[in-house]
């Protein structure tokens, strides 16, 4: 082969190696950055009565399940409008908190309040949930809850390893938080009274505040936190 072919030759395969290399390169950059729309597949607004010195006072829970193709860590921002009332909350995925139930993961809040602890409105809300390419997804939600509260207020104790709960909700669970504050996790209680160690709490936790659900009213009431003494 004269030297002149063989330097064709050469630039040749130099070109194919490079064309091959940028068409895999932008392969790998469209799959990577590819963008899909993120799902809420369910969602609830609950009104939860939180414990202060002059009385209960509102705020409320807000979760939805999400689902993002391209992984939670994708999800950026959720939004919660009353359009009717030009009522706005914002929740950064720094912000939300995050548990798992059944499968399903949940991302929201136990507690949004509006100015001047002023009564929420019923009505419809819209949910708007952004991942970090700009996709978002939204649903309709409806908030519809006694005026009054319709049970007494609940009551948490936990003193040497023992909890008693006094509460007429159906449901009741314990909301664990760390030394710095920060949610754990939360225990369902199956008694109003028994020992913290049969309750499967980590060992990390520090404080726990109860948190008692009536589901048929979509309400709920919220205690102070008290101290996990074991």
């Amino acid at each position: 082969m004269s030297l002149e072919r063989q330097h064709k030759s050469m630039r040749f395969r130099s070109m194919c190696r490079f064309f091959t290399f940028y068409f895999l390169l932008f392969t790998f950059y469209f799959v990577s950055c590819s963008q899909t729309e993120p799902r809420i597949p369910f969602g609830f607004i609950e009104l939860v009565y939180y414990q202060d010195v002059g009385g209960p006072i509102e705020r409320f829970s807000f979760f939805i399940i999400a689902e993002d193709d391209d992984g939670m860590e994708n999800l950026g921002d959720l939004y919660l409008y009353n359009d009717y009332e030009q009522l706005r909350w914002h929740l950064s995925s720094d912000e939300w908190v995050t548990f798992i139930e059944d499968g399903k993961t949940w991302i929201g809040t136990w507690s949004i309040a509006n100015d001047e602890n002023d009564t929420l409105p019923r009505g419809q809300y819209r949910v708007v949930l952004l991942n970090k390419g700009g996709e978002k997804a939204e649903r309709l939600l409806t908030f519809d809850a006694p005026e009054q509260p319709r049970l007494p207020f609940p009551t948490l104790e936990i003193d040497q390893g023992q909890y008693t709960v006094s509460s007429l909700y159906a449901k009741n669970q314990l909301v664990c938080y760390d030394d710095s504050g920060s949610f754990l996790q939360t225990a369902a209680l199956s008694s109003m009274s028994g020992s913290i160690a049969d309750l499967g709490i980590s060992s990390t936790a520090r404080t726990a505040a109860l948190w008692a659900q009536d589901a048929l009213y979509s309400t709920s009431a919220f205690t102070n936190v008290v101290q996990i003494e074991r």
